[in-house]
């Protein structure tokens, strides 16, 4: 009876070492991935920084001025006047929208007095 559960408990350890075995595998490859994963983001980042710095050099006040004068008669463009802006109040904003009554309450006038006006 003993060589058989010594028997099983050898195969027990053994199974459990290939799961071990299994795990530590499947653990670094998860560790691979997501050292993967950092040097992507950081490149993004990389990358994200680089558009940004030229945004704001394309972006220069005085480059979009210059292009401004040099395509002007090509883009129609007026130069910017007090009278080109108008006021709030010309302005039409679109009337609310109430939502539907949902759950509506029936008003009955059978309970109230004669000197109460119904609501």
């Amino acid at each position: 009876m003993r060589g058989v559960i010594y028997v099983l408990v050898a195969l027990g350890v053994v199974g459990l070492g290939f799961w071990a075995y299994q795990e530590n595998y499947r653990t670094q490859q998860s560790l691979r991935d997501v050292r993967k994963l950092y040097s992507q983001i950081g490149a993004a980042h990389a990358r994200l920084g680089m558009l940004n710095a030229e945004w704001a050099y394309l972006n220069r006040p005085d480059r979009l001025r210059d292009l401004a004068d040099l395509n002007f008669d090509r883009l129609a463009l007026l130069p910017m006047t007090p009278e080109a802006f108008g006021h709030v109040g010309q302005v039409g904003f679109p009337p609310e929208m109430l939502p539907p009554i949902m759950n509506p309450v029936e008003v009955s006038t059978a309970m109230m007095n004669t000197d109460e006006e119904p609501l």
